[in-house]
């Protein structure tokens, strides 16, 4: 009985404490064709590639710098017919076996430790209820993440803080998905918001840490189509100026008459941009816009 109680205290004060994370480390997307990807990653958008795992013929991943904590990765191997695209959402975690234990505690049955991956880092997975994997992420010494700080500075990036990434949720399973992400993992709720006054079709949870990253729940009824989860599962990037961030990108190639700013439900300007798979890119303003127009 004793053994027990402990037990139950230990959890109850893991799930209380604040879990060792700075913010999202990275997302990855499966694309059809590496090079048409990378033309819109690293040409329209600007990000450098910092490294590849691929070696001796074999497929392998795309790692594009936004800044030294936070990566976009593109995998090559999507298959004709197939809509999902994100493979996972990333978050840092300073302490990766402190991590494992407070998951673990709190019932989320992550995956075992194991050794560094080919990118030199250690890594464990969790997968929500409805079965879209998170990973959790430590940079360690020698890892390829660490060997590439200060280094592919570009000065063409479009931005230099991926601000949350987009996480589809089924609605009739709202509660399921806030008991897991804001509960579980101890994510805040920060803003919620939808299409029409009075409607919630979105949800902002905001990680552990400093940096104001967060995740974006999309609320969805039925089943998504491909375009419709292509633009659900996206990424968010922060610019300090929406006009300056169209001008740029159009002066890249991007289609005028597809891409035009908008200020969206939550007051911020926004431009959307679809990469050659339909996997949604968004720039974002950090402020309410002071007026609706420019």
């Amino acid at each position: 009985m004793r053994a027990l109680a402990a037990l139950c205290v230990f959890a109850l004060a893991s799930q209380a404490q604040e879990l060792p994370l700075t913010g999202i480390s990275h997302v990855n997307f499966r694309v059809s064709d590496l090079e048409k990807a990378r033309a819109f990653y690293t040409g329209l958008l600007g990000y450098p590639q910092a490294f590849f795992t691929g070696r001796n013929g074999t497929v392998g991943t795309a790692y594009l710098k936004v800044n030294d904590e936070q990566y976009i990765e593109i995998s090559p191997g999507l298959k004709e017919g197939v809509d999902q695209r994100l493979t996972h959402v990333s978050f840092v975690t300073t302490d990766i076996e402190k991590l494992h234990a407070a998951l673990a505690a709190r019932g989320l049955e992550p995956t075992p430790l194991r050794p560094p991956g080919g990118d030199g880092t250690r890594g464990i997975r969790v997968t929500d209820p409805f079965g879209f994997p998170l990973e959790f992420t430590e940079y360690l010494p020698g890892s390829e993440h660490a060997k590439a700080r200060g280094k592919f500075e570009d000065p063409r990036r479009i931005s230099v803080h991926l601000l949350h990434a987009g996480i589809p949720v089924p609605r009739d399973k709202l509660d399921v998905a806030l008991a897991f992400y804001r509960d579980k993992l101890g994510f805040t709720e920060f803003w919620r918001g939808g299409r029409k006054d009075g409607e919630i079709d979105w949800i902002n949870l905001r990680t552990p840490g400093t940096r104001g990253d967060y995740i974006e729940l999309m609320i969805y009824e039925g089943t998504p189509s491909r375009s419709e989860l292509g633009t659900m599962e996206h990424v968010a990037l922060e610019v300090p100026d929406i006009q300056k961030a169209y001008q740029t990108v159009i002066g890249r190639g991007a289609p005028e008459d597809k891409s035009k700013p908008k200020i969206g439900r939550n007051g911020k300007w926004q431009l959307n941009l679809y990469d050659p798979d339909g996997s949604r890119t968004e720039l974002m303003e950090p402020a309410p816009a002071a007026s609706p127009r420019r």
